[in-house]
């Protein structure tokens, strides 16, 4: 495993998707472990959540979308860096624009965003995966969310795992595990995001993944709430689909 350092990218980060209704959004996540941070219509409509280790941004847009975001204080800086190390970008800021959003694409077609840093945004103190000790995965008390477990990756199928690998390594990236089975996969971090790189076509999206010991009680307590959105994938593990048309894993950890 990779010694990993400050971040590159970014200040903040957050998984960012649109929504064309907040409230119906905020009340699904609500049922997953999140509550609201802040929420606000100017510049535009926006509502950031967390479950005390992941963060989410929604923002009110009819057009689908998802990204993982940075909120950058040298954000200019950063985007000339990466221009100059062969990152094109597809989207650009206009000069009015107060708070200015670049996109880029993976490879693979998955949104990064750079964004204005704003002033009272913060990462969530709580740990994911990454930070927490190995111990402690097989105590459920531990887990900062109670409903779906640990935040353990921002899952992201591709074509060739280590072109992928080799792609975000330029975005500050570094390898923390590498696996051939049951198809090449990789977990790979800057410290501060956790993205996974799946070779493979047994999904086709970006999915939030959440691992926990006692993922099946918990995918039943989420039943329980009314959530029926769910595709079971075995014994213990299902797919959410989200209001947005988004996606969930929560699996079980170990067998």
């Amino acid at each position: 495993m990779e010694t990993l350092d400050k971040p590159f990218l970014g200040d903040v980060t957050a998984i960012t998707m649109s929504t064309p209704d907040l409230d119906s959004s905020f009340e699904f996540y609500s049922r997953l472990g999140f509550r609201e941070l802040l929420r606000s219509d100017f510049p535009i409509s926006f509502l950031q959540m967390t479950d005390g280790a992941l963060l989410i941004m929604l923002r009110k847009d009819t057009a689908s979308y998802i990204a993982l975001t940075y909120y950058v204080k040298d954000l200019e800086e950063k985007v000339s860096a990466l221009k100059q190390d062969g990152i094109e970008f597809t989207v650009h800021p206009l000069p009015t624009d107060m708070i200015k959003r670049y996109v880029l694409k993976t490879p693979d077609g998955l949104s990064v965003s750079l964004v204005t840093f704003v002033e009272g945004f913060v990462q969530p103190a709580g740990p994911t995966m990454l930070h927490m000790p190995q111990a402690d995965y097989f105590d459920p008390s531990k887990y900062v969310n109670k409903s779906c477990g640990m935040f353990g990756e921002f899952a992201h199928p591709v074509k060739d795992l280590d072109a992928s690998i080799e792609f975000w390594k330029k975005l500050g990236f570094k390898t923390l595990s590498k696996m051939t089975s049951p198809y090449p996969w990789a977990i790979i971090s800057d410290g501060l995001a956790v993205v996974g790189l799946h070779q493979t076509t047994h999904f086709n999206y970006p999915a939030i993944t959440f691992f926990a010991a006692d993922m099946p009680a918990k995918i039943e307590a989420l039943k329980a709430t009314g959530i029926d959105s769910i595709t079971e994938t075995g014994k213990g593990n299902i797919v959410l689909n989200s209001p947005e048309n988004q996606h969930i894993n929560l699996f079980k950890l170990g067998f």
